[in-house]
C-alpha cells in the first residue's frame, strides 16, 4: 500500500478507536459482548482482510503495516482486536502462506469481507504449549478424513465460519509429523460447542471447547494439498501472530502511560498533583521506557520479517518482552492510581486483568525464552 493511502487508514483506525471504541468499553465489559453493530462497521471498514492478498478482496497490509493497525486496536479493550483476531492472523494466514490455489479462491475472499471469520484450532486439553503432543484425529476414509477429538480455549469458536483444524493424520507418527492442517467448515455435521468459558479478564472475547465427532472432512481440504505439513505451516502462522500481538501489547502500555500520567496531573494529595512526587514519576518513567521498547523492537522485527530475514528467534524475544512489559506497566498503573486503581470506574482495574493473557497465548513467556536461548545455543555450536 503506498504511504499516503495507508497513512488515510492508520488515521481512519485511529478515529474509530477513539470515537467508537473507546466510548463502548464499559457496555462491552458489562455485557461481556461486543456490540454487533461495532463488528458491523469493522466489517465495512475492511479489518477482517488487513492480511488477506488484494487479489482476493484483502488489503495486503504488510507485517509492518498491520502492526501500525493492531498498534491502534491495542489503545482500547482488547476484546475489540479479537473480534478479528483470528482471521487477520492464525486462523487465515494458514490458507494465504500454504493453501492451494483453488482453497485461496474458496475461502480468502470469504475472510476478507468478513463474511465468515476464522478460527483457529490447536490446543487440546492435554496439548497447549506442547502442541506436537496433540491426539485429535483425522483418518482416511476413501476421499474423507474422519474427524475425532476436543480443542480447548478456541477463540471466536462460535463466531467461526471455519476452523484452520490441526489434527494428526498419521496416528503412528509421534510428535509434529504426523500432523495435517485442514480447512473445517464451521456447520460440518459432527462439530459442537462447550460452554464459554469464564476468563479473569478480556470480557467480550468468545473461547470454548470444540468438539469433533466423527466429523467428514473432503481430502481436498488439506492445507498444502498433502499430510504431514500441519505443524510447519502453524510454526510458520506463530511468527507473525507473535508480531502481531506484539504490537497489541505496544498500544495498550502507550494507553496505560497516556492514562496513568493523566491521573497523575489530575489527582491532589497533599496539595498538589501525585506527579510532582518524584517516587510517582519514577513509575511514569519506567513506564514510559517499556512502552517505547516494546514498540522499537516491534517495528525492528517486523521490518526484518518483511524483508524476508529469518526472524523466529528475535520474533520471540519481541513478544516476550512486549507481553511482559505490558505486564509491569499495567501494575504501575494501578499503583500510581493507588485505591482507585482498584475499582472498576477506573479502566486501569480491567487493562490489569486483560493483559495478563498476553504473556500465555500464542506461545508463554517460559517457551519463547526457550525458543531463544535455543537459538544462542545452536549458533554457538551446541546441538540441542
Amino acid at each position: 500500500m503506498d504511504k499516503d493511502t495507508f497513512s488515510m487508514l492508520r488515521d481512519t483506525v485511529r478515529r474509530f478507536v477513539d470515537e467508537r471504541l473507546v466510548p463502548n468499553e464499559d457496555r462491552v465489559e458489562e455485557e461481556d459482548a461486543v456490540p454487533d453493530e461495532i463488528i458491523a462497521e469493522m466489517r465495512e471498514m475492511g479489518m477482517f482482510g488487513l492480511t488477506v492478498p488484494e487479489e482476493y478482496g484483502g488489503l495486503g497490509l504488510s507485517m509492518g503495516e498491520e502492526a501500525q493497525i493492531v498498534f491502534e486496536l491495542g489503545r482500547t479493550s482488547l476484546a475489540y482486536r479479537s473480534v478479528i483476531g483470528t482471521t487477520v492472523g492464525i486462523g487465515s494466514q494458514g490458507i494465504v502462506m500454504d493453501g492451494t490455489p483453488d482453497q485461496k479462491a474458496e475461502w480468502l475472499p470469504q475472510l476478507a469481507s468478513g463474511a465468515i471469520m476464522a478460527s483457529f484450532a490447536l490446543t487440546e486439553p492435554n496439548a497447549g504449549s506442547d502442541a506436537a503432543s496433540l491426539t485429535t484425529s483425522a483418518i482416511l476414509d476413501g476421499d474423507i478424513y474422519r474427524v475425532n477429538g476436543t480443542k480447548r480455549f478456541i477463540t471466536n469458536a462460535p463466531r467461526a465460519g471455519l476452523f484452520t483444524l490441526m489434527a494428526r493424520t498419521d496416528p503412528e507418527v509421534k510428535g509434529s509429523r504426523g500432523i495435517s492442517a485442514f480447512i473445517v467448515p464451521a456447520d460440518t455435521p459432527g462439530i459442537s460447542f462447550g460452554k464459554l468459558d469464564k476468563k479473569m479478564g478480556q470480557r467480550g472475547t468468545m473461547t470454548c471447547d470444540v468438539n469433533f465427532d466423527e466429523v467428514e472432512v473432503p481430502a481436498a481440504n488439506i492445507i498444502g494439498g498433502g499430510p504431514g505439513k500441519g505443524f510447519k505451516t502453524a510454526m510458520k502462522v506463530l511468527d507473525r501472530g507473535r508480531i502481531h500481538l506484539s504490537a497489541l501489547a505496544s498500544g495498550m502500555s502507550d494507553r496505560l502511560v497516556e492514562d496513568s500520567v493523566r491521573y497523575a496531573v489530575e489527582r491532589k494529595q497533599f496539595g498538589q498533583a501525585i506527579g510532582a512526587f518524584q517516587l510517582v514519576q519514577g513509575m511514569l518513567a519506567d513506564s514510559r521506557v517499556d512502552a517505547y521498547a516494546s514498540w522499537q523492537m516491534v517495528k525492528d522485527v517486523a521490518a526484518r520479517f518483511d524483508a524476508g530475514e529469518k526472524v523466529s528467534a528475535d520474533v520471540a524475544a519481541t513478544k516476550y518482552f512486549t507481553s511482559e512489559a505490558v505486564g509491569r506497566v499495567a501494575d504501575r498503573a494501578v499503583q500510581i492510581h493507588g485505591g482507585a486503581g482498584y475499582m472498576a470506574e477506573y479502566k486501569v482495574e480491567q487493562f490489569y486483568r486483560d493483559v495478563r493473557l498476553l504473556r500465555i497465548y500464542e506461545g508463554t513467556s517460559q517457551v519463547q525464552q526457550t525458543i531463544i536461548a535455543k537459538a544462542l545455543l545452536r549458533d554457538a555450536g551446541l546441538d540441542i
